[in-house]
């Protein structure tokens, strides 16, 4: 009788086990991402780079052992699903949060992780303001719209030297920052602003704006858009004839593969800001550039390189912890110093940000219906073309 019960009570404690050790084997993370919705696009792309990072964390081992078991929420990129999608996590007790794209949905986001102390890397999401708030669980690995444009201005600086500039811009957080941050940008330099107009984002029609832009005849023309009203804005100007010296755009839609496809020609020797560029010198960027492009038959953008260094940077962060509480995985953040195919990552508190990551930013210009590396000039992959031609010129 006291050997059978041995043995029942054995069985017993190896079926209780059992998934406490699959359990223990397996770190469960679930990303928020507009999958739907006018920013779904890089939605994908960002989903994409994440799944290839965890194949390959995982084929090496994981986590401290674990293996890395992504899921992911449509946000639609809104602020208010993207706080109820996080808050669910929270009470689900995942440690911590990664992703999300918009500025919005990002300050949603970091406002709930900071409340309920579970540390949240932002990805792509630019808002100066969002790590500018004291938040001690939020650190966000892209730099900042104060920085985004730094490339470009310094471009401006050293080659346009322009006298007037025109800027366009979505009326989203990340539209308003970007304008603000280039607008400063531009007194620093002595550049007059002409124009500085605002749009909602998703407008049918930009003639009524840029028919104003174009009787002021600013030699540069900026705009913070994101891919469809990138576009348009392009096909508009070019249809309106709007000459100017230089066309540029503040990355977001302006710095992926779909800008070229829907704009077409209008988009050609157009410049923008960018983050990354499949180009650029970092350990295994221009591999995993090609790998992707392997996989979906075009390059990543930026948001993409983010997303895939993302999970590294959750990596040695969680295997730096001493545990993997809320806690524990923040704590390893603050000592992250990683080099990454997105370039160096660091959390730092300097220039007011606190738990920001600071990184060189790229200009790059559309040249023959492609994306060219073209500054910093030790950087690029093509010269530049400026001034730009005329519309009446181009063929």
């Amino acid at each position: 009788m006291k050997r059978t019960a041995a043995v029942v009570l054995s069985v017993l404690a190896f079926v209780v086990c059992v998934p406490l050790l699959a359990a223990a084997a397996e770190f469960k993370l679930v990303i928020p991402l507009p999958l739907t919705g006018k920013t779904a696009k890089f939605g994908e792309i960002m989903k994409r780079s994440y799944e290839m990072a965890a194949a390959e964390i995982n084929a090496s081992g994981g986590i401290k052992g674990a293996t890395l078991a992504l899921g992911f929420e449509d946000s639609t990129g809104k602020p208010e699903t993207a706080r109820a999608i996080v808050e669910k996590l929270v009470e689900s007790k995942q440690p911590v949060i990664v992703g999300e794209y918009t500025s919005a949905c990002a300050k949603a986001v970091a406002a709930v992780a900071e409340e309920r102390k579970v540390p949240y890397l932002i990805v792509a999401s630019a808002d100066d303001a969002i790590t500018q708030q004291n938040y001690q669980y939020v650190f966000r690995q892209n730099p900042v719209n104060a920085h985004y444009a730094d490339a470009f201005v310094s471009f401006l600086a050293a080659v346009v030297k322009p006298k007037t500039i025109a800027i366009l811009y979505e009326s989203s957080a990340f539209g308003t920052s970007g304008a603000e941050a280039m607008e400063k940008d531009a007194l620093k330099y002595g550049i007059q602003v002409v124009a500085k107009e605002k749009y909602e984002a998703g407008a049918p029609d930009f003639k009524p704006i840029l028919s104003k832009v174009k009787s002021l005849q600013p030699e540069v023309i900026y705009m913070v858009s994101y891919v469809m009203d990138a576009s348009l804005l392009m096909k508009q100007i070019k249809e309106l004839r709007v000459d100017a010296k230089l066309f540029a755009g503040g990355a977001a839609g302006f710095a992926i593969p779909e800008f070229i496809d829907n704009a077409k020609d209008a988009a050609e020797f157009v410049i923008s800001a960018t983050l990354w560029t499949p180009q650029i010198k970092y350990k295994g960027a221009q591999e995993f550039a090609e790998k992707y492009k392997a996989r979906y038959q075009d390059y990543p953008s930026y948001h993409g390189a983010s997303a895939y260094a993302a999970l590294y940077v959750l990596k040695a962060a969680m295997t730096a912890a001493r545990d993997w509480t809320a806690d524990g995985i923040r704590d390893g953040f603050r000592g992250v110093s990683l080099e990454t195919v997105f370039g160096p990552v660091k959390f730092e508190n300097k220039e007011g940000y606190q738990n920001q990551n600071f990184v060189e930013t790229l200009a790059i210009q559309v040249q023959g219906g492609d994306f060219q590396t073209i500054w910093p000039q030790a950087l690029a992959n093509k010269p530049y073309i400026y001034p730009v031609p005329a519309w009446r010129d181009r063929k």
